[in-house]
This record gives structure tokens, sequence and C-alpha cells, in this order.
């Protein structure tokens, strides 16, 4: 184990140890989750407390503790998205990211999640960006970089998707299944939206796309229907 490293890190989990000190998971950019000792960091003169804060981005100093568990001996905020509080739903969500990111995520998390859960915050942070959007677009990059996104562009016949034809979707084979015509739940517009939001780096892409209002309540049960069956999370 390196003896010394410097990093960035998005809180995802804590808790308190000890009279003072909380143990502490971050997802880090370049060297996945880490859990750190935060010693004293309850106390009201800590140096360490200002750095670490909730729905932050920060810089940490760590040396190895016991075990697995390293030790925090400097932190710094970097970015801190603090308009997320001034919204109770956006706020609840925020939590709900980190959980979902801590419970997909093993120890050697690359630094795709590091970003997805950066991308996510800024996104809750800017209260322009509607909170589903936000929500259905994590999902769905999630479901992307663990394997399993769906088929958007054959049918479970192997066919191409038409524009023409209406589809319900098949959760364990991860695609479309042509329906009766008019008695599909799933029409172009949905494929469509589905595509960019599996696609797309940042969820506020989604709020462009013009019959998004009216496609999202459609995907986001889709969406997690897709996630509790091969997230578990």
């Amino acid at each position: 184990m390196i003896k010394h490293i410097n990093t960035q890190g998005i809180l995802l989990n804590r808790t308190n140890f000890g009279e003072a000190d909380r143990i502490i998971t971050f997802i880090t950019p370049d060297h996945g989750k880490v859990r750190a000792i935060a010693k004293a960091v309850r106390k009201s003169k800590s140096k360490l407390a200002g750095g670490i804060e909730l729905f932050s981005v920060s810089e940490l100093g760590l040396i190895n503790g016991r075990g697995e568990i390293r030790t925090l001996i400097h932190s710094r905020l970097i970015t801190h998205y603090g308009n997320i509080v001034k919204n109770l739903e956006r706020t609840q969500l925020a939590y709900e990211l980190m959980r979902i990111t801590n419970k997909a995520t093993e120890d050697a998390a690359e630094s795709e999640y590091f970003n997805l859960l950066n991308e996510g915050l800024a996104a809750l942070d800017n209260h322009e960006i509607d909170i589903h959007i936000i929500e259905t677009w994590f999902y769905m990059r999630l479901l992307k970089m663990t394997g399993h996104g769906p088929n958007l562009h054959e049918d479970i016949d192997g066919k191409k998707l038409d524009i023409k034809n209406t589809y319900n979707f098949n959760i364990d084979r991860m695609c479309f299944a042509l329906a009766l015509e008019g008695q599909g739940m799933f029409n172009c517009s949905h494929i469509k939206l589905l595509r960019l939001g599996f696609s797309a780096q940042k969820p506020n892409l989604l709020q462009r796309v013009q019959c998004s209002d009216d496609v999202l309540p459609a995907i986001q049960p889709l969406v997690q229907a897709m996630l509790k069956t091969f997230i578990r999370i």
C-alpha cells in the first residue's frame, strides 16, 4: 500500500467513532474507494472538518493507518455544491446518489464513478435542471457503467427498431419486443430519450429534448426496474 497519497474525493459515508473521530468513505478519481479515519474531526476546532463537507469535492492527504483504513491528515474544500441543501427533495436525492454509489462500487472503482457522482451533484446544485431528469440520467449512466445497458437498436428478434412501431420492454433480455399495433408502451420518442440518456455525459442534455416532459414519466419506472433487477441496491 502506498504510504502517502494526495487525491480528490467525494464523501460517500461517515460514521462516528470514539469520542471525536469519524470513519469516512470517499470515492476518488484515482484510488477507487478510500476509507479513512478523521481524528478529532468532531471537535469544534478541528482543521479537517471544513475540508470534508457533504456534497463537495475535497482535496485529501492520507497516510497508512491500521489495516485498510488510512488516516486523513489534510483536507481542503475544492468545490462545494451548497445550493443542494436549499431544497429538501434535492438534498434527499443527493444522499441517495451517495448511497447508491457506495453500494454499487468495489474498492477499486474506476474514475468514471467519481465523475458520475460529481456530475450528479453539480446538476442537483443547479435548480434549473429538473430533479427527475437528474435521477433518471444517473441511473441510466450507472447501468451502462456496470455493464447492464439495454439494447436500444434491435428488438428481441434481432430486427432494427422501427420508428413506426410501438414496443414493450423485456427486462430479462434488456431489449424491446414488438407489440401489436398501438398496444405498445414505448414508441420512437421513448427510445430516442433512452439512447440519449445512456450516452449523455451530463443530465442537462436530456432537458434540451423538446418531448422530455411528456416522455420521462414512462421512462422513469422502466429505468428503476432495470436498476433493481441488475444492480440490486
